[in-house]
């Protein structure tokens, strides 16, 4: 049943708990967490909507991964000057995130990985999740390396557990990346007497490459493209000849059931964004470096140098 947005305060908390709940004793053993946080503001109401009026777009997303938080606020920016009002709810994990999501929580989740990355999820949870489309197309994870590290492929990582601590170095437990890395890349290279993934952040994990590449040290990092750190951190990609990663995949925007029924009009324009390398490399830039702190003011700034990129709403 699908819960109506009168309710929806009362239920995203309900959902939170229930979620770390299922996290607990679910199929796949992730220790799974929250962490709300609405930073909404208001607009004048824009056309669409329910019988009440109520125009507001709930947008969810894991606010360290940069393409989520960079889109959510590239979504609110349009949306806010088209007459919607845009909440914010920053998650810690990706299986309460999909849990919200499902249940109607959460209306939108700006950069979903749901071909490859994230499909357990879309298994459990696609029956009441609408996909609005792919705003970028050659998405990939990554197992990496500092430029100065003598190791070009994943496979020549056996027999040189030692040299980097026995650790790959991971992110957040409930990812698709680490469940990946885990039940694929390290069986499927035989690493598992040599290496144990190290399950933190990307906030941790990325500390971490930072003391290394500062030190000029051996480190192996789980990461993904497009994300900036590809960038600003002199890091290569280890081939993966086994294709334990998987293939390439989309990035979409996902909605809960019956969003293009309540928002036709948003759902459409959002089905219309597409974004290149350049430009979704240009557009985190912004966000995260450029403006780091501010995500609205990076996302104004990008939309200032990129005026034709993202097509008009309601216009």
């Amino acid at each position: 049943m699908k819960i109506t947005r009168t309710r929806r305060t009362t239920a995203l908390a309900a959902t939170l708990v229930a979620g770390l709940a299922l996290s607990a004793c679910g199929s796949n053993g992730d220790d799974m967490g929250s962490e709300g946080g609405d930073t909404g503001s208001t607009g004048e109401a824009g056309a669409g909507g329910d019988a009440e009026g109520d125009q507001t777009i709930v947008l969810g997303y894991i606010p360290s991964w940069t393409d989520g938080l960079s889109t959510a606020y590239l979504l609110e920016n349009q949306l806010e000057a088209a007459g919607y009002t845009v909440e914010h709810q920053e998650i810690t994990e990706a299986a309460i995130l999909y849990t919200g999501l499902a249940n109607g929580d959460i209306d939108i989740y700006p950069s979903a990985w749901p071909e490859v990355t994230h499909v357990d999820y879309m298994e459990q949870y696609g029956e009441d999740i609408e996909d609005l489309g792919a705003y970028y197309d050659n998405a990939k994870l990554t197992i990496a390396v500092p430029e100065y590290v003598d190791v070009d492929s994943i496979a020549d990582l056996q027999g040189q557990g030692d040299r980097f601590g026995g650790r790959i170095v991971g992110i957040e437990p409930g990812a698709g990346l680490t469940r990946v890395t885990k039940e694929s890349v390290i069986p499927t290279y035989g690493l598992e007497d040599e290496y144990t993934l190290a399950e933190s952040s990307t906030t941790a994990m990325l500390a971490e490459l930072q003391e290394a590449v500062d030190n000029q040290e051996d480190i192996v990092v789980t990461l993904w493209r497009p994300f900036w750190a590809n960038s600003s951190f002199p890091v290569k990609d280890l081939e993966d000849p086994e294709g334990a990663l998987g293939e390439s995949e989309g990035l979409h925007f996902l909605a809960t059931k019956g969003f293009s029924e309540e928002f036709p009009e948003v759902a459409e324009w959002i089905s219309q964004i597409k974004l290149d390398d350049d430009q979704y490399g240009s557009l985190e830039d912004m966000v995260v470096n450029q403006y780091e702190g501010d995500p609205a003011g990076g996302v104004a700034a990008w939309l200032e140098e990129n005026p034709d990129v993202i097509p008009p709403l309601g216009g």
